[in-house]
């Protein structure tokens, strides 16, 4: 596999790809598929349709989303995801924990860029 997904462990990936939908959600609502084409944009961050809704639902279970039906100008009605005021500050704390472990791990990798 070439696709940038090689050795990286399964949970390891969960948590980072559940980071990378509240990302999306944070800048816009999106519908699912919507969030699968823009995730593929990333090989390390791809998603199928079958690993996103049922991510989605256990996001929206967990009070992290919402969602709402809308018309599609070009097909069936299309359920939109946005973020929660939980969702929102979910968000957060786990953007400012990856920002540390990101820190944390260019220092032990040797791949921080220091002036």
């Amino acid at each position: 596999m070439a696709d940038g997904r090689e050795g990286i462990p399964s949970q390891f990936r969960k948590g980072v790809v559940e980071l990378a939908i509240l990302a999306l959600l944070h800048q816009e609502e999106a519908y699912g598929g919507e969030i699968v084409e823009r995730l593929a944009a990333f090989p390390g961050l791809a998603i199928s349709a079958g690993t996103a809704y049922p991510l989605l639902s256990r996001l929206k279970r967990s009070g992290l989303i919402a969602s709402v039906w809308r018309e599609s100008p070009v097909g069936p009605p299309r359920k939109y995801y946005r973020l929660t005021a939980a969702g929102e500050e979910s968000f957060a704390d786990l953007a400012r924990a990856w920002n540390g472990m990101k820190n944390d791990m260019d220092q032990l990798l040797g791949t921080d860029v220091a002036p």
